[in-house]
């Protein structure tokens, strides 16, 4: 897995400060993609023991809500491989939230049988995550006055009660 942009103290991708990773490589390929660079799998640098080490040094800081991961697309294969570690990593050592911004659909894409569902990986790396943000980015949809969002159509879901209750819960942000 490559990640090819850090930023810290990002106030744009989930409530509070944040440290937001974007994540190389997307499939997804929406028309007015704000980094259609990050498609590229290649783009970036790969992810090293060092560079988890600063990205859990930075998480750390006391400032920190939690971290946003996005891309590029954190649910690529490829990708969810990449995260778990980084995320037990991150749980046990910061324990901050986890948001996660996927271009797929929680309840089409990412359940069993869906076709980014990796068995083992990807309940594993929905578990260990607070908020999903779904959907692809629809340029028709685009509304800059939504939160943590691009276009109506994606949704913010609560993860911990929408894996406990089986069904979709929407934040009360959206």
């Amino acid at each position: 897995m490559n990640i090819c942009q850090i930023i810290n103290a990002d106030v744009a991708n989930g409530p509070g400060i944040r440290l937001s990773i974007f994540v190389s490589g997307c499939t997804n390929h929406c028309k007015g993609c704000f980094q259609p660079e990050t498609w590229d799998f290649d783009y970036g640098q790969p992810v090293t023991g060092e560079m988890m080490e600063q990205i859990l040094g930075e998480a750390s800081k006391p400032f920190y809500s939690g971290i946003t991961i996005l891309g590029g697309e954190p649910m690529e294969p490829c990708n969810q491989f990449g995260l778990v570690p980084l995320l037990e990593e991150y749980r046990k050592r910061v324990g901050k939230s986890v948001w996660i911004f996927t271009g797929f659909t929680y309840d089409k894409d990412l359940v069993a049988g869906g076709k980014r569902y990796i068995q083992g990986v990807t309940d594993q790396l929905l578990s260990m995550a607070d908020v999903l943000v779904d959907g692809r980015f629809v340029e028709e949809e685009k509304d800059p006055r939504l939160h943590y969002r691009g276009s109506k159509n994606q949704r913010i879901i609560e993860l911990k009660p929408t894996l406990a209750e089986g069904k979709v819960v929407l934040s009360d942000l959206n």
